[in-house]
Parts: structure tokens; C-alpha cells; sequence
């Protein structure tokens, strides 16, 4: 089992040009000893394969030179109506069926994400709470038709780059009381003595999609002091379907709404996460995070925060929602 997948723990940041920033980086953290839900990577190969035993590279050639929105429509139409390649599907069923067939998410990892040039965070698709080795197959070849949307088409077109190929990460679900992003530096101001982060109830979705503000908080990283903290009214969070598949949406208990998210505790022990996941790849991080039901802490992924000018840090898409909508500003994009 080993053409086309690997475990994460095995993958390190090389291995980035094959499966993607996402997984490389997840395969890093790892290494580090930094706590990761369990998971493994699906290579690039295995989308070209994908589209060669199903004929799919003409009809995605053909397609990409009408307007955004009709490539789109044309090859997510054809993509998700075409079959794996039986030994690809035994394959992933194999890899879920060591973890224990739990429930996963899914989750793009394209080429070039992540990297200090460009970030390709939020262009394609993501699936949660998946179970069942056919549903995970389903939301592989989903996350291959994300390669396509048109937002996505739109970005690789200005930046130059041609996403013919993508890699997929495959992790063990984290049903998460708390969750949120941490950025090693001010977001704002750049300034790498602090550490920023947003918190919000359940899965992070409520917070990504504008539904919920978060909490707020600014740590010093010399003194662990906390400089600043706003709490938000959160009203909604999203949690597991209790039919075990999928999320649903929820209202948060009246109890909970205006109250921090957080213990300092649980905030000391997200930004001591925080440095070390720094100090690991040398450069300011912006980190996925959630704590679950047990109180457990767990990184979900990390990408690098690269300098547009040398004090405003250029983040990913996801990020910058979060912290658009932290700070009140309107998102205009």
C-alpha cells in the first residue's frame, strides 16, 4: 500500500512536491512531537492516475479555455460521476481501515500550499466528520473537483501556476469543544513578540464561515502575560451530526455565549504549542488548533505566515476571514 498513499508520520517537508504542503507539514509536526490526529496522505499520482484511467484530461483541457465558471461546472459534473480506479479505491480503503475506519476529515493539500511564495489555503474544499470507506472515497474525488471551482480557477490564473495535480490529507476527526487559529506574531502589526488567538465553541467552521466572532486574545511570548482579551457573543457552533456523518449547526447554550472559551491554562498550553511549532520550521506560524472533549490540545495543521512588507504578515485566506471579522473589518473579497 504504498503507490499512491503514505502515513503522515512518515512524510517531512520534501515529500511537499508530492502530497502537498499540507500533509508534509502535518508529517513534520509529527516529527517534532507536536500532538497531531492520526492520519494518512494521498499523493498527487493518485489524481493523475484518476484522470488518466478515466479519460478526464481532455475534457479538463477543453473546459479551461471557456470563462471560470463554465470550466468549472464542466469538469466538477464529469469528475465527481467518475469512478476510482479499483486499485486506488482498495488502496484508501486499506489506509482508513488501519486507523480504524473513525470518522475523518478530508481535506485538500494542493501543490504549492503552504509555501513561503504563495498560499492556496481556502481555494479548495474540505469535507468533516466523513465515515464509511465509500464516503471517503466520495470526498477524495470531491476534494480533486474543488481543484476546479471557479475562485480556485480565478487564483491560479493571476498567479501563473497551472494546479494540475493535487494531494489529499486524510486525518482522524477531532469532535472539538474549543477550536481556533494562532498566529506566532500579531497579525496586524507584524510583531513577533506577541501571539495572537482566535477561540470559538465546536468545530471551526462557524468562525471560517462569518457565523460566529471569536474570542480574542494577545500574549506575550516573554512574559506569557495576557495583553489584551475579548470575549465575544458566540452564538453558534457547529458540532457532529449524532447520526455519524457530517456536522450540524447549533445554537450555543445561553450559558456559554458570553463567557471565554478558554482557561488561561488551556491558552498557556495553546501558546507554548504555538512556539514550538515555530521554533520547529523557523518562521512565524499560523496554526490550526482544537482542543477536544477530554481537554486534549491538538494542531490540526500549520502554515507559514510570509512577510508581504516587514511588518504586515501575509496570511491564508481562512486566516484572514478570521481575523477580518476579530477586528471588524468588512471582507470585501
Amino acid at each position: 500500500m504504498t503507490a499512491h498513499t503514505r502515513p503522515l508520520a512518515e512524510l517531512r517537508r520534501d515529500d511537499a512536491v508530492e502530497f502537498g504542503g499540507k500533509s508534509a507539514n502535518l508529517g513534520e509536526l509529527l516529527a517534532a512531537g507536536v500532538p497531531v490526529p492520526s492520519g494518512f496522505a494521498i499523493g498527487a499520482a493518485a489524481y493523475r492516475e484518476f484522470v488518466r484511467a478515466t479519460g478526464l484530461d481532455g475534457t479538463i483541457a477543453a473546459a479551461l479555455r471557456r470563462s471560470d465558471d463554465e470550466a468549472s461546472k464542466a469538469i466538477g459534473e464529469t469528475m465527481r460521476f467518475a469512478p476510482l480506479p479499483e486499485e486506488l479505491r482498495a488502496e484508501l480503503a486499506g489506509r482508513y481501515s488501519e486507523l480504524g475506519e473513525p470518522p475523518v476529515a478530508v481535506r485538500s493539500s494542493a501543490l504549492g500550499e503552504d509555501s513561503s511564495d504563495a498560499t492556496f489555503a481556502g481555494q479548495q474544499e474540505s469535507f468533516l466528520w466523513v465515515r464509511g470507506t465509500e464516503h471517503v472515497c466520495d470526498a477524495v474525488r470531491d476534494c480533486w473537483a474543488s481543484l476546479y471551482t471557479p475562485r480556485a480557477i480565478a487564483y491560479r490564473r493571476r498567479l501563473g501556476a497551472p494546479g494540475e495535480a493535487m494531494g489529499v490529507t486524510v486525518q482522524e476527526m477531532v469532535d472539538a469543544r474549543v477550536s481556533g487559529v494562532l498566529f506566532t506574531c500579531n497579525p496586524v502589526s507584524g510583531d513577533p513578540s506577541m501571539v495572537a488567538v482566535n477561540a470559538s465553541w465546536g468545530l471551526g467552521i462557524a468562525v471560517v464561515g462569518g457565523e460566529a466572532t471569536p474570542d480574542d486574545y494577545l500574549v506575550s511570548k516573554v512574559t506569557g502575560e495576557i495583553v489584551r482579551q475579548t470575549v465575544s457573543s458566540k452564538e453558534i457552533e457547529y458540532v457532529p451530526d449524532a447520526a455519524g456523518r457530517g456536522t450540524v449547526r447549533r445554537e450555543v447554550p445561553a450559558e456559554l455565549r458570553d463567557v471565554p472559551c478558554l482557561e488561561p491554562g488551556q491558552l498557556a498550553t495553546l501558546v507554548e504549542l504555538g512556539r514550538r511549532v515555530e521554533q520547529h520550521f523557523g518562521s512565524h506560524q499560523d496554526v490550526e488548533w482544537a482542543i477536544d472533549r477530554r481537554g486534549s490540545p491538538l494542531v490540526l495543521q500549520a502554515r507559514p505566515v510570509t512577510a508581504m512588507q516587514k511588518t504586515a504578515p501575509k496570511l491564508s485566506r481562512s486566516a484572514l476571514s478570521l481575523v477580518m471579522s476579530t477586528f471588524g473589518v468588512p471582507d470585501t473579497e
